[in-house]
């Protein structure tokens, strides 16, 4: 490897292991100083890009609990698709989403393969019943578009099952809209390059072997394959009702906050206005007694 190479590959590695840094200091994002955050940002990770990235994702976070807060006092039901290449930043967006969010109204449908009963079944049942009931959200982390991607690629489905799925889908989907449910779908992009780049980096990390699987590996093997079931997928499936939009994933925070923004956009949501909460006086009896709890109860204190 060239110098130059050598040079912008470690520094590469710099910002992947920044943002793995930055992912956990996102968990504790409440104590985030937003005042001492600059404007603007840069082509590079710099220090005063991701201050203006935490402060952005904070405020599109506040959104989506007004958004949230919507979707229950509306009985809207939404269910939004996260498609793409194996590292393309899915997971990420995901966890952005429903960082803040009550997990009984937003939930996540991750399904693994199907069972050998399953695979008897009609197509889209195993997805039907992780569809939302009115009030909720349901992000699909892959989705029936499986059929249409991994499962053609690898030779999972025939080929009348596969042409079979598209004469399905838009109707399914069509019939889904109509009884009231809004479908987004995102289909998250990724180059060569960097998908090598990430998978590279999981393979050396202790935390992130577990993302590195098998079928990872063969996607790498067959990236024209992909990308032409793709490009078929979209051509097919891309309706008036359900439309496919595309987020640039190589660069994962500007990825996350790019489709965040535009999933509000989709949303025809507006703030609801909550009456103050009063706590209620605590309420004391004389005859009140509690019991002491066993030593070996306790964790031990370490820190």
């Amino acid at each position: 490897m060239a110098p130059d190479n050598i040079d912008k590959y470690f520094k590469h590695l710099r910002e992947e292991y920044i943002d793995q840094f930055d992912e956990e200091l996102e968990m504790e994002f409440g104590e985030f100083d937003e005042e001492n955050t600059d404007h603007g940002g840069s082509q590079d990770h710099s220090s005063d890009f991701r201050k203006s990235y935490f402060r952005e994702l904070y405020r599109v976070q506040t959104e989506l609990v007004k958004l949230q807060d919507w979707v229950v006092e509306t009985g809207h039901k939404l269910v939004v698709l996260f498609e793409g290449r194996d590292s393309a930043g899915k997971g990420g967006a995901i966890k952005r989403i429903t960082q803040r969010l009550n997990p009984r109204i937003c939930r996540v449908a991750a399904l693994p393969a199907p069972n050998n009963r399953q695979r008897t079944q009609w197509y889209f049942q195993r997805y039907v019943e992780h569809l939302p009931a009115a009030g909720e959200i349901v992000l699909f982390d892959r989705s029936w578009y499986n059929r249409a991607g991994v499962e053609k690629v690898m030779g999972f489905c025939d080929d009348d099952e596969y042409e079979e799925f598209f004469r399905s889908v838009p109707e399914f989907e069509k019939m889904l809209v109509r009884s009231g449910i809004q479908i987004i779908k995102y289909w998250f992009s990724i180059s060569d390059d960097e998908q090598e780049f990430r998978f590279d980096c999981r393979n050396h990390d202790p935390l992130k072997q577990w993302k590195l699987s098998p079928m990872d590996l063969e996607s790498r093997i067959r990236w024209e394959e992909y990308t032409k079931a793709k490009e078929v997928m979209l051509e097919k499936t891309h309706i008036p009702e359900a439309k496919w939009w595309v987020v640039p994933g190589d660069d994962k925070k500007k990825a996350r906050l790019n489709c965040i923004n535009h999933l509000l956009s989709q949303v025809p949501y507006q703030h609801i206005e909550r009456e103050p909460v009063e706590l209620p006086e605590r309420v004391y009896h004389d005859d009140y007694h509690r019991n002491p709890t066993p030593e070996e109860f306790f964790v031990p204190e370490k820190f």
